[in-house]
């Protein structure tokens, strides 16, 4: 029976896991490895991995990879962290056509292998749960492997792959800085590390001099064939349409179906990827995976479902979890785009938490935003307090209160909205948790 038709056993079982280990990150290989060891070093019996790490764009560029991959009738497993809604969301299993999330009792069984293995012993639960992948994705077969690093790169818990396919580093923007570092190239080193000596990297587009040269700079070190957006490969709009360049010539592609115009370089860094990594892209392939492509919670337009009937009649509902000022910036540029081509009144409703920028979060939407409702993020003890939050917002020059909920915030919009006005564009963002949180009570969770 799948996981989204019974009570899961999985969650059950991590939420055990939870009480034993602590929360949270100890940036480390040591613990993983050892675990590895017992279970007999799964890393090492995966299918070709294409491991993508950045700061903002690598959940895009996995999610483009897979539908390059799967377009070309390719088998592919995909990784990726946090979930959303239900934690079986981080193991994509392949199969012919399409691969689905993993079912409950295949998940449960793997993390009770993995939790015996480990025999009680210190770990966080996230090494925990990225064994399970090596270990789930290592038993299927598949063609190829699709695995976003947690967080950083060098000591993240997926660094342990000794050669991919292919490393993947997406735009480096400052977030997680009590980790990796409050400079743009200190926490370029840290995504460096997935960098291997003689493995091909493809460096996405950045937003920082400083931190390009870092990653060129390590990949020529290590002597890994470095594929540079911007030098060996790029894409741009052209009468709505995807222009695609690299080595190998010109391609002239539909308009991705994900939102945005960020999204150019994330579809380009994905099939510069999938190239590397000794696959086919051809403009058919990549036409199909442009249209088919879908990535749950990052500018997922919401057009149905409990929470949306509670919003103004027609209104236009976004959701996307960027939670720092980079994400912010490219969110802000899409739903700029969004009204050039539609114009309509745009509400923002935010709830974040403590880790994050929140005021230059919300300093990218200035004179864009008509006003915001911040919310509490009830699925995470470290959600910043509404009232709180809205002081952020003001910071930032933005008119803004706190209010209790998401349905809160679409029911007052409804009760209070001018029919004679054109009906609003929402924008529901901040927080990862918050998507989640959305996508659940919307009855909408990821599939």
């Amino acid at each position: 029976m799948s996981a989204a038709t019974q009570e899961s056993q999985a969650a059950r079982a991590i939420e055990q896991l939870m009480t034993l280990h602590p929360k949270g990150f100890d940036l480390s290989l040591e613990r993983i490895t050892r675990l590895l060891e017992r279970l007999g070093n799964p890393q090492d019996h995966m299918p070709p991995v294409i491991h993508i790490a950045g700061t903002n764009g690598k959940g895009s560029c996995a999610a483009f990879s897979r539908a390059l991959l799967e377009a070309d009738g390719r088998i592919v497993h995909v990784h990726t962290s946090p979930h959303l809604v239900n934690w079986h969301e981080r193991y994509r299993l392949g199969a012919p056509g399409c691969g689905r999330l993993v079912d409950d009792d295949v998940l449960t069984d793997a993390i009770n292998r993995v939790a015996d293995a480990n025999n009680g012993e210190t770990i966080t639960v996230f090494e925990i749960l990225t064994a399970v992948m090596f270990v789930l994705f290592s038993e299927h077969p598949a063609d190829v492997a699709i695995v976003e690093v947690g967080l950083g790169g060098r000591f993240d818990a997926t660094n342990v792959i000794k050669r991919p396919a292919t490393s993947v580093i997406m735009p480096v923007s400052l977030d997680h800085e009590a980790y990796l570092g409050d400079r743009a190239e200190l926490i370029a080193a840290e995504k460096a590390g997935i960098i291997k000596r003689g493995a091909p990297v493809v460096i996405g587009a950045q937003e920082s001099e400083a931190a390009r040269e870092v990653l060129e700079s390590t990949a020529e070190r290590l002597g890994a064939p470095a594929v540079i957006y911007g030098q060996d490969f790029f894409a741009f709009e052209e009468n709505g349409r995807m222009i695609y360049q690299d080595d190998t010539g010109l391609m002239d592609l539909t308009r991705p179906k994900l939102p945005g115009r960020h999204q150019f370089a994330n579809a380009a860094a994905a099939i510069a990827a999938v190239r590397a990594a000794g696959f086919n892209v051809t403009p058919d392939i990549a036409d199909r995976a442009l249209e088919a492509v879908s990535w749950p919670g990052r500018m997922q337009k919401l057009t149905s479902g409990r929470l949306v009937e509670l919003a103004p009649n027609g209104a236009e509902i976004w959701l996307d979890g960027g939670h720092n000022p980079g994400a912010g910036a490219v969110i802000a540029e899409a739903l700029a785009d969004q009204e050039d081509r539609n114009p309509r009144p745009l509400f923002l409703i935010a709830g974040m938490i403590n880790t994050k920028d929140q005021t230059n979060y919300f300093r990218a939407f200035k004179g864009m935003v008509r006003h915001v409702f911040t919310v509490p993020v009830a699925s995470s003890e470290a959600g910043v307090p509404n009232d709180e939050l809205a002081v952020r917002a003001e910071e930032a020059g933005l008119s803004a209160e706190p209010i209790a909920s998401v349905g809160n915030a679409l029911s007052l919009l409804r009760e209070t909205w001018d029919d004679t006005e054109v009906a609003p564009r929402i924008l529901i963002g901040g927080s990862l948790y918050l998507a989640g949180q959305v996508l659940a009570d919307n009855g909408t969770p990821p599939a």
